[in-house]
C-alpha cells in the first residue's frame, strides 16, 4: 500500500514530528552495518537500560513524568523497528521468514502519521510473540535499496515471506497493522476457551467478529475461516461454549452463530446470512464502520472503497460536532448500510479544504452538511439549518431521488459596460442556453497558463464584433463554476452556441489565430447575404 510520492508542503508540524521521531530510532547496525547477528541481545539491552531510566526518584514531580512518558514509550517502540540499509537490508529479508517493512520519507507528511502506529504496532507483536520481523527503510536515503524492494511511493508496506514480497491490503492503526500481520503469517483467528481469556481479549479489541460454533468444524465454520483469512482489517474470534462467548457479544442465543462488536453505541450487529465466505465479507464491509465515522489521512482510502456509495459529510468544529453527534447517531441508526455519515473537522483544511472546494464553499467555517453519491459521481448540498430533522429529512430525499444535484457558483457579477459578459453557474442558463442569441463562450481557470492569451483574444475579438447584436461574446471560471451542460476537461476551451441550436455547441481551436477566428465566427453567425469581411 503506497501513496502519493510527491512531497506535500502542508502539515509542517507532523513532518517536524517525525523528524523528532526519527532521532529517537537507533540504528542497530550504525557501529558496524554488517554485524548483524547480535542486533536482539543489542535490543535487549537497550529496553534494559530504558527501564533502569525509568525508575524515577519518588520526590519527582508527578506532571513532569507524564509529560515523558509517551515520547519514552514510543522510543522505546521505535527502537524495536529494525532499520535497515545498503548493507544489511538484503540479509535481513533473506534470514527471516517474515518482515513487514516501511519504507519511508523524512519529508512524507503520512509517513510521519504512520512511523508512530508502525512502532506501536512493532511492540504489540512482539509480546504476542510473532514471527514478523518489522523493519523500516529511510527510501530516501537509499534509493537503490528502495528501488529493488520495489517501494516507489511514501510511505509503502510490503510484508517478506522467504524473501518474496506482498502487498500490504490492511488498515493503518496500529491494531489494524498488528490483526493483518497475524493474518497472514497464520494467526487469521484468536481462540477463545475461558472467561479470563474473553475479558482480556475485549481490553485489547475495539472491533472484531466473534463466532460461535458447537465443535471446530463443518461447512460453516470452514465458512468462516475463509471469511477470517480473506479479511484484511477485523480480528475474528472463536469459541465453542455459549457463555464464554456471552461475555463477548451478550445476545447470543445458539451456536453456528456469527456477529460483529464495535465500541460505540450501535455495539452489536448479528449475521443473519447464510455462512458462505463473499455473503460474510459483504456483512462486514456494510457493518464495519460507526454510526458516524471522522475521517482521517489514515482510514481515508477504507472510507472512500465502502460499498456504501451514498455519503453524507458532516463539517463542524470539534466543540460543535460535539452537540451533534449524538442527535446524528439517532439519525444514522434509520438509515444504517443505505447512508454513510461521515465527519471531517471544518477547521482541518488539509481534510476539509479539498471536499468544500468541489462546492465552492472552501471558505466557509460554520457547520455544513454534503452528501456524494460515489456510484454516480453526483454531489449534493444542505441548503437549510443543519439540525438533525432537516439532515434526516436531507438524507430521505437523497434515497428517494428528491433531492437536486448540487452545481457551485459564484454571485452573480455585475456586467454592465463589460464585452465580454462574466457567466457563473447560476447565470449559464439565462445567458447561454436560453439567449436568443449566438454566444462565444470561453471556459477558463485561474491556474490555465494558456488561458491568458486566449483570454487577450476574446477580448480582441469582442470589439471587432462588437456592432453585431446576434452575437455575444462570454466567459466563466470552471475552477468556480458548474453547470450539467457544461462539461469541458481542457483549458482554455471555446465553444460557439449558435442561435436555435444550444444543445450542440461547436468548439473551436484555441490555437488558431484572431483572423482565423474572426472568418470563421464570421461565416457562422452573419446573414448570408451580407458579406464577411475581417479587418483584424
Amino acid at each position: 500500500m503506497l501513496f502519493s510520492k510527491n512531497p506535500p508542503s502542508r502539515f509542517l508540524l507532523l513532518t517536524l514530528t517525525f523528524v523528532l521521531l526519527l532521532s529517537f530510532s537507533i540504528n542497530i547496525n550504525a557501529s558496524d552495518p554488517t554485524n548483524f547477528e547480535d542486533d536482539s541481545d543489542d535490543l535487549e539491552q537497550l529496553l534494559a537500560l530504558d527501564e533502569k531510566e525509568d525508575q524515577l526518584p519518588e520526590d519527582q514531580d508527578q506532571e513532569s513524568s507524564s509529560r515523558f512518558s509517551e515520547a519514552e514509550v514510543l522510543s522505546k517502540a521505535q527502537r524495536i523497528v529494525l532499520e535497515l540499509n545498503s548493507d544489511n537490508s538484503k540479509r535481513v529479508i533473506d534470514e527471516n521468514e517474515f518482515v513487514l517493512l516501511l519504507g519511508y520519507a523524512p519529508w512524507c507528511v503520512r509517513s510521519a502519521e504512520l512511523m508512530p502506529q508502525f512502532a506501536e504496532a512493532a511492540t504489540s507483536l512482539k509480546e504476542l510473540g510473532s514471527p514478523v520481523l518489522m523493519a523500516k527503510l529511510d527510501a530516501e536515503r537509499y534509493p537503490k535499496v528502495a528501488s529493488l524492494l520495489d517501494i516507489k511511493g511514501f510511505p509503502t508496506l510490503l510484508l517478506f515471506v522467504n524473501g518474496t514480497s506482498k502487498a500490504y491490503t490492511g488498515g493503518f492503526s496500529a491494531e489494524e497493522i498488528v490483526i493483518w500481520a497475524r493474518k497472514k503469517t497464520g494467526v487469521p483467528v484468536i481462540r477463545i476457551n475461558t472467561v479470563t481469556e474473553a475479558e482480556d481479549f475485549l481490553k485489547k479489541h475495539h472491533m472484531f467478529v466473534i463466532g460461535l460454533f458447537e465443535k471446530f468444524e463443518g461447512s460453516d465454520y470452514k465458512a468462516f475461516i475463509k471469511a477470517a483469512m480473506s479479511d484484511n482489517e477485523i480480528q475474528f474470534a472463536e469459541a465453542s461454549n455459549i457463555e464464554v462467548a456471552k461475555l463477548l457479544y451478550p445476545d447470543i442465543k445458539a451456536t453456528n452463530f456469527l456477529g460483529i462488536v464495535k465500541s460505540e453505541p450501535e455495539r452489536y450487529t448479528a449475521y443473519d446470512g447464510t455462512f458462505e465466505m463473499e455473503n460474510i465479507l459483504q456483512f462486514l464491509d456494510y457493518n464495519k464502520f460507526p454510526l458516524v465515522t471522522k475521517l482521517t489521512e489514515l482510514n481515508s482510502v477504507r472510507v472512500y472503497s465502502s460499498p456504501i456509495k451514498l455519503q453524507v459529510y458532516v463539517f463542524a468544529k470539534a466543540d460543535d460536532f460535539k452537540t451533534l453527534l449524538e442527535p446524528l447517531q439517532d439519525v444514522a441508526r434509520k438509515f444504517i448500510i443505505k447512508v454513510m455519515f461521515i465527519y471531517i473537522d471544518i477547521v482541518d483544511e488539509n481534510l476539509a479544504k479539498p471536499f468544500l472546494t468541489l462546492f465552492g464553499l472552501e471558505e466557509s467555517k460554520n457547520t455544513l452538511v454534503t452528501a456524494f453519491d460515489n456510484k454516480g459521481s453526483s454531489k449534493y448540498l444542505l441548503q437549510s439549518d443543519p439540525t438533525p430533522s432537516n439532515i434526516e429529512e436531507f438524507c430521505s430525499g437523497l434515497l428517494h431521488g428528491s433531492i437536486s444535484t448540487y452545481f457551485k457558483s459564484q454571485p452573480i457579477p455585475d456586467n454592465n459596460n463589460a464585452s465580454v459578459l462574466a457567466v457563473v453557474g447560476k447565470t449559464f442558463d439565462d445567458l447561454v442556453l436560453n439567449s436568443p442569441k449566438n454566444v462565444l463562450l470561453e471556459v477558463y481557470t485561474p491556474w490555465c497558463i494558456n488561458c491568458e492569451t486566449t483570454s487577450k483574444q476574446v477580448e480582441k475579438l469582442a470589439k471587432h464584433f462588437k456592432g453585431l447584436d446576434s452575437l455575444i461574446f462570454a466567459k466563466i471560471d470552471a475552477s468556480a463554476n458548474e453547470h450539467p451542460k457544461l462539461q469541458v476537461d481542457n483549458y482554455p476551451s471555446l465553444f460557439l452556441y449558435k442561435a436555435g441550436d444550444k444543445d450542440n455547441p461547436i468548439k473551436l481551436s484555441t490555437k488558431s489565430g484572431s483572423k482565423e477566428l474572426a472568418a470563421f465566427i464570421n461565416k457562422q453567425v452573419r446573414p448570408k447575404d451580407q458579406a464577411a469581411k475581417d479587418e483584424l
